[in-house]
């Protein structure tokens, strides 16, 4: 992969240090996220790229008067080899070394670490606090974040207008969502709830924007009271009449600037406020504190009922992913054609899948930026193709594309890994082994009040028995036109506790990366329902919502059960049936031969 030029990082770290030095500073941390901790992030916030070079969606970095140092979890350790020098920053898998521990060795005892306090969390700060204490290392929260005081062309906060998002869609009103809201946060015995998740107040209010690229939300923050009435901190820019007459006469609409007095005006007016420490950035907690406000911790109110997907959103769901799935088939097929032929790549074949998309009703944009990944790419997760990294699609390679769609009625991410030409032995192999993964996962009934931490290893199985693995979480929750990443919903080794729950949507997307050669990925969506199974306890199980063929030039049926075989079977008939009267002449002649069945040779 050719390197971009790495001189513009030298001469932002040398001014970025020249910086620590007027704030009395002996490092600083630069996380990768914006004032709502958000995962995706406008480009004004984007300030790890910024100083480093690496535009994943997830890390952080530590800059000192005479060092620095990345930390990035697996999905990103090939990538951050790629877009970050080593010459200027150490690079790290922050499991094996931990940030905190690289600060307390690396900065001098009564050192001053500084941190933007709206870009970290309160838990984040304690733990940072006590474990730097014990080499007597000051944890100092600045007051003008000092990548900011470098960055001269830093872009501007973006002020697109936002919009109402229907009721027809959404399935239930603002109004009705905030009456809900006011007993959750009366029975947790407080006044008001901040929120300031950019998804969790856009669910709220049913309110969407262009703030963040891929993802339907507008930059604001909201305070939710008891009495079922709000505070919308929103740039006056972003707000119009239909906006206005939308929210309603229960909504004050203040600007942004106001939010955090208006947090210090909570604390002076002796309100209990309920404060999530996850999601809430720690200048939020030190307004309320320093006011007097009564801080109770709690989850944010929206987020399980933000992950519960109502009726109208259910069957939204399935709706979008009918019309996804065929934009998907006209995709495959015309890939199959053209693909041999080598005249694809990486740029040209995620240009196509969106001219499909285009033509499907309700489509808005797409949910998150494609992954579309040729031979080698493939084996980077998270990869991101540009320009300068641009890959022919070559015979005797694999290809993986990972995408979704944003939709009024619903949100959808699909990942499909194709044989280009034919397939190696091994390639079989291995796809096989994530796709038993996926089939073992799908058909899973658990109980209700299970964790999705408890589901991981599941998928996992089949490759664990090739000594084998993934460095990635398998499930994740989704929104409705909303995040393509949602909490608290996971399936993950080291997910959250929070049980599953009936109407939650997440993948199931195991997947296999063999670095510098291929990767594998295999990803639907699923919602959860209610099992019909008879038993002693209540159980869930998974809906398919994803309908679009898996290649079976990869699979390997003499490694598969046969139950594994009819499963796969059932699903392309499935297939044939949801998405063949979506689709016509040519593609429907692939998609006939794409879903027949496979048997298990004697």
């Amino acid at each position: 992969m050719e390197r971009k030029d790495m001189s513009i990082y030298q001469k932002r770290l040398d001014a970025l240090r020249s910086e620590l030095r007027k704030q009395s500073l002996d490092a600083f941390v630069i996380p990768l996220t914006d004032e709502h901790m958000s995962e995706y992030v406008g480009d004004y916030a984007k300030r790890l790229a910024f100083i480093s070079g690496f535009t994943g969606s997830a890390g952080n970095a530590v800059v000192t008067l005479s060092a620095a140092a990345i930390f990035v979890d697996g999905r990103y350790t090939i990538q951050v080899a790629n877009e970050v020098d080593g010459t200027l920053f150490e690079r790290h898998h922050f499991e094996a070394r931990p940030l905190l521990q690289w600060l307390r060795e690396t900065v001098k005892e009564g050192g001053q670490v500084g941190y933007d306090p709206e870009l970290a969390t309160l838990p984040w700060v304690e733990e940072a606090t006590d474990k730097l204490a014990h080499k007597n290392i000051a944890l100092v929260a600045v007051s003008q974040n000092p990548v900011d005081a470098i960055w001269h062309d830093q872009p501007s906060a973006p002020q697109a207008k936002a919009y109402p998002h229907p009721d027809i869609y959404s399935g239930q009103s603002a109004e009705e969502k905030r009456s809900d809201l006011g007993q959750l946060i009366k029975q947790a015995g407080a006044d008001s709830a901040v929120v300031t998740m950019l998804d969790s107040v856009a669910w709220a209010f049913n309110m969407r924007g262009d703030d963040v690229r891929n993802t339907p939300v507008t930059q604001s923050f909201a305070i939710l009271n008891k009495d079922e009435t709000a505070d919308l901190f929103i740039s006056s820019e972003k707000v119009d009449d239909t906006l206005r007459s939308h929210l309603g006469n229960r909504v004050r609409i203040r600007d942004r600037a106001d939010f955090y007095p208006a947090l210090r005006e909570l604390g002076e007016a002796n309100k209990s406020v309920l404060f999530d420490p996850k999601t809430n950035n720690s200048a939020v907690h030190q307004s309320l504190c320093e006011s007097g406000a009564t801080i109770l911790k709690g989850d944010d109110p929206c987020i399980l009922m933000k992950a519960r997907k109502n009726r109208t959103e259910q069957m939204g769901a399935r709706s979008a992913h009918i019309r996804d799935g065929a934009a998907i088939a006209e995709f495959l097929c015309w890939f199959a054609e053209e693909a041999p032929k080598e005249t694809l790549d990486e740029l040209k074949a995620a240009q196509k899948l969106w001219e499909f998309r285009q033509k499907r009703d309700l489509i808005t944009g797409i949910s998150f930026d494609t992954i579309s990944a040729a031979g080698p790419n493939g084996a980077l997760c998270h990869y991101s193709v540009t320009e300068r990294t641009n890959r022919p699609i070559r015979l005797g390679e694999l290809f993986l594309i990972d995408s979704g769609g944003q939709y009024l009625d619903g949100t959808t991410d699909i990942t499909r890994t194709l044989a280009v030409g034919h397939p190696s032995r091994e390639m079989k192999k291995n796809f096989t082994r994530v796709l038993k993964g996926h089939i073992a996962l799908a058909t899973t009934r658990f109980p209700i009040g299970t964790p999705g931490m408890a589901l991981d290893a599941i998928a996992r199985r089949p490759l664990w028995d090739a000594g084998l693995d993934y460095d990635h979480g398998t499930g994740h929750g989704v929104g409705s036109f909303l995040a393509v990443h949602e909490g608290p919903q996971r399936i993950a080794k080291f997910g959250t506790s929070v049980p599953l729950e009936a109407g939650m949507i997440l993948s199931n997307e195991p997947g296999y990366y063999k670095e510098g050669s291929y990767g594998i990925r295999i990803e639907n969506l699923v919602l959860i329902v209610a099992s019909d199974n008879v038993g002693e306890r209540p159980m869930l199980e998974f809906e398919n919502l994803t309908w679009a063929p898996i290649d079976l030039a990869l699979v390997d049926p003499l490694i598969m059960t046969r139950l594994e075989i009819d499963w796969l079977n059932d699903y392309h008939r499935l297939v044939w049936e949801k998405i063949s009267p979506e689709v016509d002449g040519k593609t429907r002649q692939w998609l006939e031969a794409a879903t027949k069945p496979i048997t298990r040779p004697h």
